[in-house]
């Protein structure tokens, strides 16, 4: 393991997230190596970490469908984070949980994991342009072009792509880049967690065998 913060570390061992590891810290409830941790302190393979009078919360996990118009950290969870971001005027599906290990294993665009979305234009696709999207492009503002994704048209307005990265406004820039404005984007599945007909502004929970299989996905256990 390289030097890592300490604020990561806690998070990433499922105890607390990032942010409430900072208050732990600052608490002086973390010790490494039996001294008080200090905000942005790294931590290396044989480093002794302990959190003091913290026990985790049961993990949670919750489909959520974000309202478009709602920013994604408008609303409060009730101790739940979501993962990721959806922008403002966007919709669907996002993942609520208090289980920081999570955070890097779905997150990061090394690791492939899918997300899929149902995107409506402002004016007729022309022909090709979807598979511009497919083999991946080079978007304002980027220094490497977009990974390849699966694009499917449902007619000439509307498409489905899958993606395995989640570079900011990254379908809006996409369709920008050939003169599209994107009027409606809904997130409708992130791995194997579906929005289906989760209704806007309701959660449902992610349990059984939906859940099992999307902790596996990221090399993880209940």
């Amino acid at each position: 393991m390289d030097p890592i913060r300490i604020n990561k570390y806690l998070a990433d061992q499922g105890l607390t997230t990032r942010r409430a590891a900072d208050k732990l810290i600052e608490a002086g409830k973390v010790l490494v190596n039996g001294q008080k941790a200090i905000l942005g302190q790294k931590v290396v393979p044989g480093d002794k970490v302990e959190v003091l009078s913290h026990r985790p919360k049961a993990y949670q996990y919750l489909a959520y469908h974000k309202p478009a118009g709602e920013t994604t950290t408008e609303r409060d969870h009730q101790g739940l984070f979501p993962l990721g971001r959806l922008d403002k005027d966007s919709r669907g599906l996002m993942i609520l949980t208090n289980d920081g290990r999570l955070t890097d294993r779905l997150l990061n665009p090394d690791r492939d994991h899918e997300k899929e979305y149902w995107v409506t234009v402002d004016k007729p696709l022309k022909e090709g342009v979807l598979n511009h999207f497919a083999r991946g492009m080079k978007i304002e503002g980027e220094t490497t072009k977009t990974k390849p994704a699966k694009v499917e048209a449902e007619d000439d307005y509307n498409f489905r792509i899958i993606l395995t990265e989640g570079k900011k406004h990254q379908i809006r820039r996409m369709c920008a880049a050939w003169g599209y404005t994107v009027t409606d984007l809904v997130r409708l599945r992130i791995e194997n967690v579906e929005l289906g007909d989760l209704g806007a502004g309701k959660t449902r929970p992610i349990v059984g065998q939906v859940l099992t299989e999307l902790l596996s996905s990221l090399g993880l256990t209940n």
